[in-house]
């Protein structure tokens, strides 16, 4: 069996696409996580109202008072709740 160099060159070049590939889609995981805080809400970043990040001081905040909220009774609990949650769905 004899090797070309122009398999050899097209082997070399799809091992070479393959690894790039692969490097970038494992980068990508890694930054998508944390870009998202950075992006703005128009491009599609996330909306203002979405809740903090686990591991950080304003989660262990949210959580406490989300778990307050919840062990309010319904009837003052719908009083309380803010403007932005309590949008209505869109109309189709």
């Amino acid at each position: 069996m004899t090797f070309s160099f122009r398999r050899i060159a097209l082997l070399s070049a799809a091992v070479s696409v393959a690894c790039t590939l692969a490097g970038c889609a494992s980068i990508n995981a890694k930054l998508a996580d944390g870009m998202g805080d950075y992006i703005p809400q128009w491009a599609g970043g996330l909306p203002a109202d979405a809740p903090p990040r686990p591991g950080t001081a304003k989660y262990d905040e949210y959580m406490k008072e989300r778990e307050r909220r919840r062990q309010q009774p319904a009837a003052e609990r719908d009083n309380n709740a803010p403007a932005a949650q309590t949008s209505s769905p869109p109309s189709q």
